[in-house]
């Protein structure tokens, strides 16, 4: 079975049903381009050292769903004619908001019309909306449109993501959102881990002190009846401080999660020496970052996540991603998907958006969205880079690395394969793919 040029079946769904049975072995022959890091088993690489990474054609041979090697293969399997095409690995984004309820365009227009976000939380949007819509939709309705979003989420790369919790802003509701995000990595394709955003607004009837004191004691049950991997927190006027960032930092430690932070988004509140001290996984916006706190940041086995779509579409100053790359920090893009502040779902208007707003390289941004990426999410040793041994996501991209921030708004991807396996072909590409004898 194979296609030609003429003979595209009716949509890639189609494509995905019947070759996934010939998947698992797959055979990538003449691609113009294919995207390596300088060695393998590197954890991460610093941004100020991107430009190492290998950037030249040939072929990818996966047996068992796994990365064999880049020499000429064949037989049985999958082919794929790669000929003027990019071969990358799979994009990991680790800051979504998966799963949520609704949506909230009309803080859109009051933002771009000069309202600020503070307000619109204190009048009761913003995260307190979204918790009003998560409570009143069922377990179905929610998870229907976060597959929905998932799907196209791996139409445009994505491989792999995160989800959060934050949207409860109730003991039960917020266990409910994380027993969500366990159930919607079962249903989608991609590999997922969760983070438990506990102190993410302050509930009505609660202070911050107050709220702190339930996320403690939550905890336990957190950790026993979730998957939750990583605790997370927002510092901001109208929700946490730096105590309470401390005291999330410990409690992280006590219970052997990952730190991550929603920093320096609105303004200067020198979260990110805090979060450092406390062995932070990730400091995530800093879009209002200290300059005194580049260097130690830089220096420091913590990634800088920037998020551009939340900057450009919530009116958001612009972090320093040219000086945090410039200074050695371990440097991430992501979506920051969530229904208020950045509905976007496509990781290559991400990366073309750290070229155009941060004067990043291509092979900067694309760093940023693989192998930086999956280490924020601790997949580094599985995912985020094409190495021997690792599972085989990758994505077949319909022109050079070059085009993705160049033909902003366009969807190079062609065909997504996970673990090996075909999960999404462009149907104007199924003619690249045919089943070996």
């Amino acid at each position: 079975m194979s296609w030609f040029a003429g003979e595209v079946p009716r949509d890639g769904e189609d494509a995905v049903t019947e070759l996934a049975a010939a998947a698992r072995d797959v055979h990538v022959r003449d691609a113009a381009q294919i995207l390596r890091p300088p060695r393998d088993e590197l954890p991460y690489l610093r941004h100020d050292r991107a430009d190492e990474l290998v950037l030249d054609g040939g072929a990818l041979a996966v047996e068992a769903g796994v990365v064999a090697g880049f020499e000429p293969d064949g037989g049985r399997g999958l082919e794929v004619d790669a000929s003027g095409c990019a071969v990358v690995p799979g994009f990991v984004d680790c800051h979504t908001h998966l799963p949520f309820a609704g949506w909230r365009a009309h803080e859109y227009e009051q933002k771009v019309t000069g309202v600020a976000y503070e307000e619109i939380a204190r009048a009761g949007g913003g995260i307190a909306a979204s918790a009003r819509a998560l409570a009143a939709a069922d377990d179905d309705a929610v998870l229907r449109q976060s597959r929905t979003l998932a799907g196209e989420m791996l139409g445009h790369g994505t491989t792999a993501f995160e989800e959060k919790s934050g949207y409860g802003l109730a003991v039960e509701a917020e266990l409910r959102s994380l027993r969500l995000a366990d159930r919607l990595g079962e249903q989608v394709a991609q590999q997922t881990t969760s983070t438990a955003l506990l102190a993410h607004s302050v509930p009505p009837g609660f202070d911050a002190d107050g709220w702190m004191d339930v996320v403690e004691e939550m905890l336990p049950r957190v950790t026993a009846e979730t998957g939750a991997t990583a605790l997370d927190i927002f510092v901001e006027t109208v929700a946490f401080s730096n105590e309470h960032l401390a005291r999330i930092g410990r409690l992280a430690g006590r219970y052997g999660l990952a730190l991550r932070c929603h920093v320096e988004q609105f303004a200067t509140h020198r979260s990110v020496p805090v979060a450092l001290e406390h062995g932070a996984r990730s400091v995530d916006h800093l879009s209002c970052l200290h300059p005194d706190d580049v260097d130690p940041l830089a220096a420091a086995e913590c990634a800088a996540v920037l998020l551009p779509g939340a900057e450009l579409l919530g009116g958001e100053a612009l972090a320093p991603g040219r000086e945090l790359a410039d200074a050695g920090a371990i440097c991430v893009l992501a979506t920051d998907l969530n229904p208020g502040t950045s509905p976007i779902a496509s990781l290559p208007v991400i990366v073309g958006l750290g070229v155009r707003r941060y004067g990043w390289s291509v092979r900067e941004s694309l760093l940023a969205v693989t192998l930086n990426a999956a280490w924020v999410i601790g997949r580094s040793a599985d995912l985020g880079s094409l190495e021997p041994g690792k599972r085989a996501d990758f994505l077949l991209l319909d022109g050079p690395v070059e085009h993705v921030p160049y033909r902003f708004g366009h969807n190079p991807v062609a065909a997504c394969f996970v673990g090996g396996l075909p999960v999404f072909v462009r149907p104007d590409a199924a003619w690249r793919l045919s089943a070996g004898t």
